[in-house]
């Protein structure tokens, strides 16, 4: 998909939400305040810029550890036959954040966040044994490099 140019506007509108979306009751009223537009104005642009693909969601972003949940990457060698079923089965939980398909042995990778590890090993074991795909690594993070990234747009 080819997305249009975006103007000033957009621009300044993507710099914003990306790290200082305002916590208020009316977030995108006061940006539209901050930027010299309406809170219609900025939803609106939000909303073109989705549909045309420049954006895929708006939302917030947590540390899990520091809200005491446990997280992991996980990494499995899925067969191109049970690929539909597993990334559904994969989909299905709350707790996975990113599902990505890698042209690679290990060919899905997912994020998973749950209350503890224990309950992240129970359902991948769940997985595993829905799916018949046994073949799941969890690679949880040691140490934490890279806190956030921002886009100069």
């Amino acid at each position: 998909m080819s997305a249009s140019p975006l103007d000033q506007v957009d621009k300044a509108i993507l710099r914003a939400v990306q790290s200082r979306l305002p916590i208020d009751a009316q977030p995108f009223a006061k940006l539209g305040q901050e930027l010299g537009l309406s809170e219609e104005e900025v939803l609106d642009r939000l909303a073109a810029l989705k549909i045309s693909g420049v954006i895929r969601r708006i939302g917030g972003n947590f540390n899990s550890r520091d809200l005491g949940f446990a997280s992991t990457l996980c990494a499995a060698q899925v067969p191109e036959e049970k690929l539909e079923s597993f990334v559904a089965a994969v989909n299905a939980f709350h707790g996975v954040t990113h599902n990505y398909r890698r042209s690679h042995e290990y060919n899905v990778w997912f994020t998973f966040i749950a209350q503890s590890m224990e309950q992240i090993e129970e359902n991948l074991a769940r997985i595993a044994a829905q799916t018949g795909v046994s073949e799941i690594c969890s690679l949880p993070a040691r140490k934490m490099f890279k806190i956030k990234v921002d886009f100069p747009v």
